[in-house]
């Protein structure tokens, strides 16, 4: 389930890649397709990263807030697309991905026992 959840963390970010660069390009048809394709990879996010955080329940609080980081990265992610569509400003929601991309990892990789450090 691992492999699925990072799997699906990566499509999420090159969709966003993609979903920005047919906005910034005027191709309205191909960012809307491209959007609702991130929003379906969410739900993969959503199922690998439950089933991850069922099996991780006997850790403490860390796969708390890991959990909360991971939702936080959906929320960023999803405000950019949005935010960008309608022609707001994106800078702090860029930021505000960023930190909670770099968070996640940490607590991902880190942390939590099934990362690349023992």
């Amino acid at each position: 389930m691992t492999h699925l959840h990072i799997t699906s963390w990566v499509l999420a970010l090159i969709l966003l890649a993609l979903t920005m660069m047919f906005m910034n390009k005027g191709s309205t048809k191909a960012s809307k397709i491209t959007h609702m394709i991130m929003r379906l990879d969410y739900l993969l996010i959503l199922y690998s990263g439950g089933d991850l955080f069922a099996s991780y329940t006997n850790y403490g609080p860390g796969v708390i807030i890991k959990l909360l980081t991971g939702l936080w990265v959906i929320a960023a992610m999803e405000m950019i697309a949005v935010k960008k569509k309608k022609g707001k400003a994106t800078g702090i929601w860029w930021g505000q991905l960023a930190v909670s991309v770099l968070l996640a990892i940490f607590l991902g990789f880190v942390v939590l026992p099934m990362g690349i450090l023992p």
